[in-house]
């Protein structure tokens, strides 16, 4: 594509809706005829187009976009969105172009940026939440609670920020819907089942929420969830001490173990140990019962986790149980944070959560009640980070083990426990009304609101499947080496 180069680095500046962010704006010239001047990227003009497309003007969206419009389109902004990996070759930038190449499933799940920018401005006048960002059927699974307790939820909050609640049922249709086709091999027919399912289970303990207002008590548990979560709970379950011998230790238990996925950094203890006391500080942490005086005994950079994310620095902390015998320590993750990708895309909206590791611990703080008391956000030499604690039940299903019949039943639940989220945006968030009974009007008569998110389910997934082979040519021909510049 003109415009791109293998050994010339971007002038661009991208921020807000792009991820990936360049701390400085720089000039080059490449030579006399030609030289390179400023480009403040497509963020700002994405930013006017929602302003706009909200205020209800006629303007063709790029989900509108078709042929090489299109491709594009899917290519500068997958390089905007991974500017920073791609300038600095980092390994895991290529790894996970491999991934996205590998599975069209993969490919939706590490392009919400690309997703969210078809959506841009729209169900401006649906109510507000806030929307967890990226849902799909692998982004609920089980996870502590305060306590240390396992329960079922949601549990990624890396795009969370306020928008119209449709946003969460958009996206969680269309991955269940793609999930459903490459995990599970099912029909047509059997994944529109699945999206009534999943869309149903979200109305269902909505009206619930609206007419007792339970929200604040109902998390999943083992003992009052439905079969196919009770056996994601006995799946899940592993003693500590065999979770961390089998997984993480080194022989002698003093430190974690170096292999292709774990690279223990044990000179950085004393950062880390300053960064785990402001957490709980900051956090208002209390677990002395679980972690002793929580004192670090190894860090160590994880490699190959995460799908969005991977590529970007993520580290583990090792902190001494009150046994002091390596059976009972627990490990706390420090992942970089990132812009949510649906930063600038939304309608306008007067609910802020933050931004980078503060708005991620605020989604988990409003979406997760009760949930994991190490969840929070820390700066270190001027990078953010979000914290949450590892843990041997942190687990999400296996959607291949999945049949016709229990595809359709964790879809219910997984319908329930995003209404369970959303619920929660008045109480513990920042949306100043009554969120429940609004949702529940919003989407009368019913029948019509499902069918319109079967009808966008449809059309965002025959457009996925161009974009996913449009990706792998443009991959395949070395697209992705280099970023977007603007010569002249």
């Amino acid at each position: 594509m003109a415009g791109s180069t293998n050994n010339t680095k971007s002038n661009g500046k991208t921020g807000g809706t792009g991820k990936e962010q360049s701390s400085t704006t720089r000039k080059e010239t490449v030579t006399k005829a030609a030289p390179v001047i400023k480009s403040e990227g497509r963020v700002g003009s994405f930013r006017t187009l929602a302003e706009r497309i909200a205020s209800g003007e006629q303007i063709v969206p790029p989900r509108q976009l078709s042929g090489l419009d299109r491709r594009n389109h899917v290519r500068s902004t997958l390089r905007e969105d991974h500017q920073t990996r791609i300038e600095e070759r980092s390994a895991g930038a290529r790894d996970k172009f491999k991934k996205l190449a590998g599975s069209r499933f993969s490919f939706f799940r590490g392009t919400a940026l690309l997703f969210y920018r078809d959506m841009v401005g729209s169900d401006a006048h649906m109510p507000t939440v806030l929307a967890l960002g990226d849902v799909h059927p692998e982004n609920f699974g089980v996870m502590p609670n305060k306590e240390g307790v396992p329960i079922f939820s949601v549990n990624d909050f890396d795009e969370a920020v306020y928008a119209p609640f449709t946003w969460d049922i958009k996206r969680g249709a269309v991955g269940f819907w793609v999930g459903a086709q490459e995990e599970g091999d099912l029909s047509r027919k059997q994944r529109r089942k699945i999206i009534r399912h999943f869309v149903n289970g979200y109305l269902d303990a909505m009206t619930d929420f609206a007419e007792n207002e339970t929200e604040k008590k109902d998390a999943f548990q083992r003992n009052n969830s439905p079969k196919v979560i009770k056996r994601l709970f006995d799946e899940a379950w592993e003693e500590r001490k065999d979770w961390l011998w089998s997984d993480y230790l080194e022989p002698t238990g003093r430190g974690f173990r170096a292999d292709d996925e774990l690279e223990p950094v044990s000179s950085q203890k004393e950062k880390f140990q300053k960064a785990i006391d402001k957490l709980a500080k900051d956090n208002g942490i209390d677990v002395t019962h679980r972690v002793g005086e929580l004192k670090v005994k190894d860090v160590c950079i994880r490699h190959g986790q995460g799908t969005a994310s991977l590529g970007l620095p993520r580290y583990y902390v090792l902190l001494e149980g009150p046994s002091k015998n390596a059976t009972d320590d627990i490990i706390i993750e420090f992942k970089r944070a990132r812009t949510s990708a649906l930063e600038g895309l939304t309608p306008p909206t007067e609910f802020n959560a933050g931004t980078e590791a503060d708005r991620i611990a605020h989604g988990q703080a409003v979406q997760l009640a009760h949930g994991d008391v190490f969840y929070g956000a820390i700066e270190i030499e001027g990078t953010s980070f979000m914290t949450r604690e590892r843990a041997p039940f942190r687990d999400d299903i296996d959607l291949d083990e999945l049949s016709k019949k229990t595809w359709r039943k964790y879809a219910y639940v997984c319908g329930q426990a995003l209404a369970q989220a959303h619920a929660l945006s008045d109480d513990l968030g920042r949306v100043d009304y009554d969120v429940e009974p609004s949702i529940v009007s919003a989407c009368q008569p019913r029948e019509l609101f499902i069918e319109d998110i079967l009808r966008f389910t449809v059309e965002t997934a025959d457009r996925l499947k161009t974009d996913h082979i449009d990706f792998i040519e443009d991959f395949k021909t070395g697209a992705f080496d280099s970023i977007d510049f603007v010569y002249r």
